[in-house]
């Protein structure tokens, strides 16, 4: 499996942005504005601000599913998340996560297990997948686990590039 294999587009509609991510040690995450999990954004923030320099970033796909916790347009979720948590990683198109409009990227994502051997579907917002810069998955979080638990940020640090 090569997670950056899939036709995503930006949030601002920029075609095929994901392939441009590849080589780089990544979090994707499905996100939500109107979530009790969306302060994570906090720590997803730091983690970019820390490790970007060094071949890493976060990759947030934007998801409605969960209660319609993602209700926005894509101007509305770009302008929440800048201004609200300064936001300055890629953010891609609204996707579906789960079930019959599942995006490919994530009908693959979904295979992997968690810590706990959790596979299939995504359980809620914020659930979190590293991906290796050759688009292997690394290790897969529940939506609980804070993007600052050691447990995420020692996956990180041992795996980035170079």
């Amino acid at each position: 499996m090569n997670a950056y294999d899939h036709d995503i587009a930006a949030l601002d509609g920029s075609p095929d942005a994901l392939r441009a991510q590849q080589g780089k040690l990544a979090l994707f995450v499905n996100v939500a504005s109107k979530c009790g999990l969306t302060p994570q954004y906090e720590g997803l923030v730091e983690l970019q601000q820390r490790f970007a320099d060094r071949g890493f970033t976060v990759l947030g796909f934007p998801c409605n599913q969960f209660l319609g916790q993602e209700p926005g347009s894509a101007e509305e979720i770009a302008e929440f998340c800048s201004t609200t948590y300064g936001v300055d990683f890629p953010l891609f198109e609204k996707i579906e996560v789960n079930g019959e409009g599942q995006h490919e990227l994530y009908a693959e994502l979904n295979e992997v297990a968690d810590a706990e051997g959790h596979t299939g579907d995504i359980r809620w917002n914020f659930e979190k997948f590293l991906v290796a810069p050759d688009g292997a998955v690394v290790a897969r979080y529940a939506p609980t686990v804070e993007p600052l638990d050691d447990t995420v940020v020692g996956d990180i640090e041992a795996n980035l590039p170079g």
